[in-house]
């Protein structure tokens, strides 16, 4: 992996990791916890899902771990969204827009991890999408939340999406910046469709039973 391409995902990586703490964060707050199960929340949401990829990998220590830097971020996204809110709004839109844009990094990161530890292509499509949606899961399943990937919003579906563009590009011999990059693309695209055109899965549903 080039330079320009480590450093962007590393940097886009913090940021995500601050954007996923702050959806934590006003998680928790809608349902009044204290300060203490605010900071819980906001650590689970952001780095969960990597947390369950390492682990599954095997590689030790985990990410945070190893890079104590991610918690730091946390603790100040987190306590910026406490003190903010005190006095302001939250602007929800946009925390969403910029959720798309973190979903579409952890996704990608995690697929890139995966891919470089010799999984097959259909793990890199799991861990990947692990890697942008497992905080999430945990953090509605602890605020006793219908998880958001288990509703009609197109979440997990752009992850998946874009990783296997990324998984394409990279067998069709493109360059790993633009694989990656594309792949991004295409999740954010996605995610900012459900947000703004109501873009949303299918449903299934069983028809009445006769009385």
């Amino acid at each position: 992996m080039n330079f320009s391409l480590q450093s962007f995902l590393y940097i886009g990586d913090l940021l995500g990791v601050a954007v996923f703490a702050i959806s934590g964060a006003l998680a928790a707050g809608r349902k009044s916890l204290d300060w203490l199960g605010v900071f819980v929340i906001a650590v689970v949401t952001a780095v969960g899902g990597g947390t369950i990829r390492d682990m599954l990998l095997g590689r030790q220590p985990v990410f945070w771990i190893d890079n104590p830097e991610y918690l730091y971020v946390i603790f100040a996204a987190t306590l910026f969204t406490l003190f903010y809110s005190r006095y302001n709004k939250p602007p929800l839109k946009s925390l969403l827009v910029a959720d798309a844009f973190g979903l579409a990094l952890f996704a990608i990161i995690g697929a890139r991890i995966a891919e470089q530890a010799g999984s097959e292509w259909i793990i890199v499509v799991i861990l990947g999408t692990m890697t942008g949606v497992a905080g999430g899961i945990i953090r509605d399943v602890l605020t006793n939340e219908i998880p958001l990937i288990l509703r009609r919003d197109f979440y997990a579906t752009a992850a998946i999406s874009g990783i296997l563009l990324y998984i394409g590009l990279l067998s069709a011999g493109f360059n790993a910046s633009i694989a990656a990059f594309s792949g991004m693309i295409l999740i954010a695209g996605l995610r900012l469709a459900a947000i703004f055109k109501g873009l949303r899965l299918p449903v299934f549903q069983l028809p009445d039973e006769p009385s």
